[in-house]
């Protein structure tokens, strides 16, 4: 007897790094899946969605942020056990507005060298190690697919 395959949730994730190359994150609520955990802001990809599309609509509705340009920074498949989900990694310098938890969420700003030091969903902990190896063990220009926004 086979198990049905499990749904694969496919998640827009942003990290915008501002001028002093610290990085936003929010924390989940504790209602929600892997709750109370610190999170590179983002959400689901509805149907007939782009991945850009998804990334600027949850920035402004979670943390009032309007993303203008972004570049792809990665992806990551993971199973929880409970959920699958594919992690479509985005990293973004350019954006407007000032960050807020518009969901009622802390958020912070936290320097690469301190991302460690929060408790994260494990899918991201491999965005964690290749921003580290990016940003603090050899700091250069990301070089990738990039999009703008309009």
């Amino acid at each position: 007897m086979s198990t049905p395959s499990k749904k694969i949730i496919h998640v827009a994730v942003g990290i915008v790094m501002n001028a002093d190359n610290q990085i936003l994150l929010a924390k989940r609520a504790d209602h929600q899946h892997q709750g109370g955990l610190w999170e590179f802001p983002g959400g689901k990809v509805e149907q007939g969605e782009s991945v850009m599309d998804a990334l600027v609509r949850e920035f402004k509705e979670e943390v009032n942020i309007t993303i203008t340009r972004a570049q792809a920074f990665m992806t990551i498949s993971h199973d929880y056990g409970d959920k699958a989900v594919m992690l479509d990694v985005w990293l973004s310098r350019e954006f407007t507005g000032d960050a807020n938890g518009n969901e009622n969420q802390p958020i912070a700003w936290v320097p690469v060298t301190e991302l460690a030091g929060y408790d994260f969903p494990q899918a991201n902990q491999a965005i964690i190690e290749k921003l580290i190896t990016e940003f603090v063990d050899a700091p250069s220009e990301v070089t990738s697919t990039s999009a703008s926004f309009s």
